[in-house]
């Protein structure tokens, strides 16, 4: 049985930071209790999904602007112990500015080639210096932002469900987020190297999102259903707002 970390095993969230500095990416694993997930696989389960924002396919379920569209489950999902992290390891001034669910069914072959997270969602689309290209998906505006925004942002990603190779893990190239833009058809592998990140169900892989990352199709016929919250402490130039900032 899975019980949420005691306060007392996330006291070395320093140490998590230390590594997220280096490699990009970390793992905390008993985050969650089985009962906050149950809770929480609860909610999503009986939604209305026919939203514009809910994207529903044989090889993929998920919802944009999650947090918006489920605003019940905001309590759950920020318990003390993902309160703490954000403070510790990120800030206190970071707030939630983008939120997706997504669901891989047991029979999707949805792989995921390397990529890095380039784009930000905003309220509206403008013209300035240093953002663009821009692209909209279900009235939700998209657009590469300067560099130094994408350097600042962390992401958590809450696994609702055991996740390793078999079911679509990430896979990602430590220390690559420290490269800028990094187009993966230049990835040298005689020089970089691949990790595996597993994750227990209740657990959190927080990343930053200029680490590049893809994930292989499912095969041993499991589900995985991923929770992914970006954090971000700054502000946009004037007349640009995170279309879902959440303090």
């Amino acid at each position: 049985m899975n019980k949420a970390a005691s306060n007392g095993d996330l006291l070395n969230l320093q140490h998590y930071k230390k590594t997220i500095a280096e490699n990009g990416f970390t793992v905390i694993n008993s985050v969650f209790s089985d009962e906050e997930i149950e809770s929480i696989r609860k909610i999503i389960q009986d939604i209305d999904t026919s939203k514009e924002t809910f994207r529903k396919s044989e090889d993929l379920f998920a919802i944009r602007q999650f947090l918006k569209e489920i605003p019940d489950i905001k309590d759950l999902i920020f318990n003390d112990h993902i309160k703490a992290i954000i403070k510790e390891i990120f800030g206190g001034q970071y707030a939630a500015v983008k939120s997706i669910y997504f669901d891989k069914p047991e029979t999707s072959n949805w792989y995921v080639a390397y990529h890095q997270d380039l784009t930000v969602s905003v309220d509206k689309k403008l013209e300035l210096p240093g953002f663009g290209p821009w692209t909209t998906k279900q009235n939700q505006f998209a657009v590469r932002p300067p560099l130094d925004i994408l350097e600042n942002i962390y992401t958590i990603r809450i696994h609702l469900d055991d996740t390793d190779k078999h079911n679509g893990a990430l896979k990602v190239v430590p220390g690559s987020h420290a490269k800028g833009i990094y187009r993966p058809e230049t990835i040298d592998w005689t020089i970089e190297t691949e990790e595996m990140c597993s994750v227990q169900k209740g657990g959190i892989m927080i990343m930053k999102p200029l680490l590049l990352h893809g994930s292989n199709r499912t095969t041993n016929g499991n589900r995985r259903r991923v929770i992914h919250i970006e954090f971000s402490d700054r502000e946009l130039p004037e007349g640009l707002n995170w279309s879902e900032r959440m303090n």
